[in-house]
This record gives structure tokens, sequence and C-alpha cells, in this order.
């Protein structure tokens, strides 16, 4: 565990599987993400993460990619968690080309077992219009509530130095695998995520400087700072962003 007798270890990271000197590797030269037009519109129906996953879910996502140490990059949509798919659709003119795609898509999905026929068609221009936003959603609910979620990490992010440090060496990490909660700091900056769908308890300790737990900068959910024993309560499938007194 990287949490350990109160401790935080430092972070890790590895590029292509080989490992990264953090020491000399400034963290904006990685770019961090929850999901990309590659991965969605690479799968089978081209559905987002907000298909399968909750609001706080996707909050927690928000707040790993636009607090980490790495340049943040966002979908079109994910602000908001986007429900319309981004399915592939191509425009080929060549008719042999054209079908051979579509085939092709439709035997590889079919050999890990969808049915063939549900496998949108890419030269279909239904395909494509099913793939553009809908910009009624961040109007309603739960996509505005996200939406402003996702507006108060960027101005966190605009304003406080801890989250724009391209030290990567500084950065500790502690996480509960069985738990379900990760949580990392950054200089005064402590963010915490519990993915799991009940409370958790987590021993985050005392701030850096001792004095306290530490004060609530943003949370998904209404959530108190850790009291003197350095436990953080926070709720299911939600996220906080502490300070250091």
């Amino acid at each position: 565990a990287f949490f350990h007798n109160g401790t935080w270890s430092s972070f890790r990271g590895r590029s292509h599987g080989r490992p990264v000197d953090v020491s000399r590797t400034p963290a904006h030269r990685f770019v961090g993400y929850a999901q990309t037009h590659d991965q969605i519109g690479n799968r089978a129906l081209g559905d987002r993460l907000a298909s399968s996953l909750s609001p706080g879910l996707q909050a927690c996502a928000a707040a790993l990619v636009l607090t980490g140490p790495f340049t943040p990059m966002l979908f079109m949509g994910e602000e908001w968690g986007a429900r319309t798919p981004w399915q592939f659709f191509t425009d080929h003119t060549d008719p042999e080309l054209a079908e051979a795609v579509r085939n092709g898509r439709r035997r590889e999905f079919g050999a890990h077992g969808w049915a063939e026929e549900e496998i949108p068609d890419p030269q279909d221009p239904a395909t494509r219009d099913r793939s553009c936003l809908d910009w009624s959603e961040p109007g309603r609910e739960p996509h505005g509530r996200l939406l402003a979620w996702y507006r108060e990490l960027i101005a966190l992010r605009r304003t406080l130095p801890d989250l724009h440090d391209p030290d990567l060496a500084s950065v500790k990490t502690a996480f509960d695998e069985d738990a379900r909660w990760f949580a990392y700091r950054r200089g005064d900056l402590r963010v915490v995520v519990n993915l799991a769908d009940k409370p958790a308890a987590i021993p985050l300790g005392l701030g850096r400087h001792r004095r306290s737990g530490g004060r609530v900068l943003a949370a998904w959910e209404p959530v108190e700072a850790p009291g003197p024993d350095g436990v953080l309560h926070l709720p299911p499938e939600s996220c906080v962003v502490l300070a250091d007194d």
C-alpha cells in the first residue's frame, strides 16, 4: 500500500511500460483523461462513460483528471455527462472500401459476442447524426450539476498553484483497493475519491503541518473535513478537495 502508518508514498510513473524518471520529467508532458474519441468510437455502440456510470462516479473521474498532475484532456460533452453516443462513422466514396469497413466492424464485434446486425453502419448518415451532442442536456439534471462541478474544479486548477505544479516527484498517493478509495496529495492540497457504493472512513492523518485535518475546498456531496483523528468520512461515489490549514 502507498499509505502506511500515517505516511504517503511518492508517485511512480511508467510510459509505455518503461519507468519514468519523475525527478526530471515535468508532469505537463503527460496527458490525463477519463475517455477519448478513440476509446468511445471504437466501442461497438460508441457508448460513453455516462451511459454506465452514476453522476457521482463521473464526478470522481472529473476530480482525478482536473486536479491531477497531468495536462487534462476532456472529450466533447464529457463536462456535462453527455449521453449521446460517439459512433464510428465514415464517408468513403469507394463502394468496395465502404463495404469492407462495414463488414469488417460487424465481423470484429460479432467475434466478441455482439449481434452483427446491432453494429451501426459507419456509412449511414444516421450514425453520424446520433453522434451529435444534445445541447439541451446542460440545462437539465443531472447534467447541469455535473457541468457546475467541472467549472468549480477548473477554477480551482487555475487559482491554486499546487494544482499546476509540474513536479511529479512531489505527488504523494494512498489507496485501499478493497475499500475502493484513492487519495493523493499535491503540496498543501489533498484529493480523495470514494468509488464504493457505501460510505468510507478514510485514514488520511492530519494536515501536513499537523494542526488539523484541513478544510473542504470543493466536494461533490456534503462532507466535513477530517476530525482530530485524521479520518475522513466520505459519502458513497463521491469526492472532495481538501486544503491543509
